[in-house]
């Protein structure tokens, strides 16, 4: 028997890609949101795409916030896009 692949919506262009394709986007039981890389973080989260443009996309239409149920602030928006080219980079240099 094969083992079942976990699959999971993208919220910025609603693809659904395998859990290690997409990255975590987390809301902490204190209200925070992070970049979880683990993936095991305690938490509500949401996934998108390893892109700028799928995070500006899940913000644009409001993705992101109804699957976290809260609001996002402009300066954690910003906070994000620079962890997200971040970890682009950092994934380009480890293949």
């Amino acid at each position: 028997m094969t083992k079942k692949i976990p699959l999971r919506m993208c919220t910025g262009c609603g693809e659904m890609k395998s859990k290690k394709e997409l990255i975590r986007v987390l809301k902490t039981p204190e209200d925070e949101i992070v970049i979880d890389t683990t993936g095991k973080k305690n938490g509500r989260g949401a996934y998108i795409c390893n892109s700028v443009a799928c995070l500006q996309k899940a913000i644009k239409t409001k993705g992101l916030e109804r699957s976290l149920k809260v609001s996002i602030p402009k300066e954690l928006v910003e906070s994000l896009e620079k962890e997200l080219i971040l970890l682009g980079t950092s994934k380009k240099e480890s293949i």
